[in-house]
């Protein structure tokens, strides 16, 4: 996060509220499984396995769902070249756009969650940096880590505001699924609908910020 542009952080931490958005929407739908953090539903994969709680099972397929979509969207991103971040997000845009007329429409508890997971999945392409994954957007982890490193580099002397940026990414994704979980009481899955929308303002921007750049 350090070391990229104002701009780039914005984008990055507007990739994290929208991951955080859609996962409260998928956890508060299937019940305690996630469309974004993976680590959970590894968690309850096992203990699915064991029997140990019934029904989780349905993790494995998110998680396949989830590889799938960082799949797709890495080879959007290496087809797109130059314009990788704009054609990453609007294959996420697209993705969840068939979710949420799936979900609206046909009520489907299979299907959109699974197009759910790939989105996010894929939105994990969008910042990359020597052919890594440099900006974990949809899981906050390492990013917590980060924070804690960064801070303690700090009060020894280092760097005094370096924890910052890490800090307002994981923020981000706390208001998003705080949203989330405010507006599924009221709109269930057709808040994913909200989604989009956040989808095609951070597309729209990609967009606008990189042609500024060239």
């Amino acid at each position: 996060m350090r070391r990229y542009e104002k701009r780039q952080r914005l984008l990055a931490i507007g990739l994290a509220a929208l991951a955080g958005f859609v996962d409260a929407l998928g956890f508060l739908k299937l019940g305690g499984l996630f469309v974004s953090f993976m680590s959970g539903n590894s968690t309850r994969l096992a203990a699915g396995l064991t029997g140990v709680v019934p029904g989780s099972l349905f993790a494995g397929a998110l998680i396949a769902a989830f590889v799938g979509g960082v799949i797709a969207g890495e080879t959007v991103g290496r087809l797109a070249g130059r314009r990788r971040k704009q054609a990453v997000l609007a294959f996420v845009l697209v993705a969840l756009a068939i979710a949420s007329a799936t979900a609206t429409h046909d009520g489907d508890l299979v299907l959109a969650p699974l197009l759910m997971a790939v989105a996010m999945g894929a939105a994990n392409a969008v910042f990359q940096r020597d052919g890594e994954v440099s900006v974990g957007v949809t899981y906050m982890t390492g990013t917590l880590v980060k924070i804690g490193q960064h801070l303690t580099a700090a009060l020894a002397g280092g760097p005094r505001f370096a924890w910052v940026p890490y800090l307002l990414l994981w923020l981000g994704l706390i208001a998003g699924a705080t949203a989330g979980a405010a507006v599924f009481p009221i709109l269930d899955l057709k808040a994913l609908w909200i989604a989009v929308a956040l989808a095609l303002l951070l597309a729209g921007a990609a967009t606008l910020w990189t042609s500024h750049e060239e």
